[in-house]
């Protein structure tokens, strides 16, 4: 089959690989039909290399049609449409059983001291194939894929595998009061679908800050006070004459660590690149190499007794905090991977022909997945108002 493979930073490429086979009872081989660049599919682009060996084949959000299941999978069945969700999940163990599904202890990649096996994400989370290809090895398919409707297109549904419960999460996190205010940091997939989520759970304000002027004219659409990061003096205080003088009660970080404005960090990502690999990782998971500007931010802009939402994937394992700070002002902080499953049954509603969200018209590109190495370089540039990509195989 054909499928998008890492060779190097920077370095994607269409090869062809081996079909997926059946390896367990509890597995099942989807034909993918569509599958999205996730954001934090460009760390793997970027930072994330040491961790990667070439060949490895990308993709964490795809949908398709089953072809073959394990003799232990009951739920779905050859001819059914599914999404499958980014993280890989029993359904039964014990954190399961508390709806923590990004931390599956029948997936958990213990020997990286990591949660739940994902999809297409390195060797820290399992070296998974993912789904940027012809056909995908679905791993605990008795309870992971999502059944949906055998009509309408893709993207009514695909967005199920990432986007939606990650930002349905996010603002879930955000604990925000009705009526209340929040700022998303970075209106990127994520940042653009949580401020959209807000607004529909009833947030009072929603202010969304980018500097990708087509990002902002989006949001803006949807109703989203949209303030450009180039263009602010003083955001902080901006934000805050806006919000009665006291802040948002909530600030969601959909950026995470490739965040702009931060010299130190943007170093230390150019010094992990130029590294060999097994150092590089060392780097990583022993020095602070994200930029945290984004997160800083948050921190200032969210008033005192507010809530953080972490969403923006973070990298760094020794990263300094504002602890006084973050003390003082009495915040609290959320954050993790989504917990995909625990959220479908909010969302499924959401998707039917009056399409509150959106998720029609969400992606701005559809492409062959012959152009993904074009298309990755596209949206890690920002190019062409790229701001959500899917790959038809």
């Amino acid at each position: 089959m054909r499928a998008l493979t890492w060779q190097g930073r920077r370095d994607v490429r269409v090869d062809t690989v081996p079909d997926p086979t059946i390896q367990h009872p509890t597995d099942a081989i989807i034909q993918v039909t569509s599958s999205a660049i996730c954001g934090s599919d460009l760390h793997l682009y970027e930072v994330l290399g040491p961790y990667l060996s070439p060949g490895d084949v990308l993709g964490h959000e795809p949908m398709g049609i089953v072809q073959e299941v394990g003799s232990d999978v009951t739920q779905i069945k050859p001819g059914d449409r599914v999404v499958v969700p980014f993280n890989i999940s029993c359904g039964s163990c014990w954190m399961c059983s508390r709806g923590l599904f990004a931390q599956c202890e029948t997936t958990q990649v213990r020997e990286q001291g990591k949660g739940a096996a994902l999809f297409g994400y390195t060797s820290l989370y399992g070296s998974v194939p993912g789904g940027q290809a012809e056909y995908l090895r679905v791993p605990q398919a008795q309870f992971g894929p999502i059944k949906v409707a055998d009509e309408g297109p893709d993207e009514q549904f695909l967005f199920l595998s990432d986007v939606l419960p990650t930002a349905w999460q996010a603002v879930e996190y955000a604990g925000l009061p009705q009526g209340g205010s929040v700022v998303v940091l970075g209106l990127g997939p994520i940042g653009d679908m949580s401020a959209r989520i807000a607004l529909h759970r009833g947030a009072g304000r929603v202010i969304g800050v980018d500097l990708v002027p087509e990002r902002l004219e989006r949001a803006r659409a949807r109703g989203v006070e949209a303030l450009d990061l180039n263009g602010e003096d003083d955001l902080v205080s901006h934000v805050r004459d806006l919000t009665d003088g006291r802040g948002p009660d909530a600030v969601i970080d959909a950026v995470g660590m490739e965040a702009h404005g931060s010299p130190v960090g943007k170093l230390a990502h150019q010094m992990a690149s130029l590294l060999p690999d097994a150092l590089a990782a060392k780097m990583i998971e022993k020095a602070g190499v994200d930029r945290l500007n984004a997160f800083h931010l948050a921190i200032e802009l969210v008033r005192r007794g507010g809530t953080i939402s972490l969403v923006g994937v973070y990298g760094g394992m020794a990263d300094p905090l504002p602890m006084l700070t973050l003390f003082d002002k009495q915040l609290q902080l959320r954050m993790g991977q989504a917990n995909v499953r625990r959220w479908v049954d909010d969302l499924l509603p959401l998707l039917g022909d009056d399409d509150p969200l959106g998720v029609d018209g969400f992606a701005t590109h559809h492409l062959p997945l012959a152009e993904a190495p074009g298309a990755y370089e596209m949206f890690q540039k920002k190019r062409d108002g790229a701001v959500k990509i899917l790959l038809q195989p």
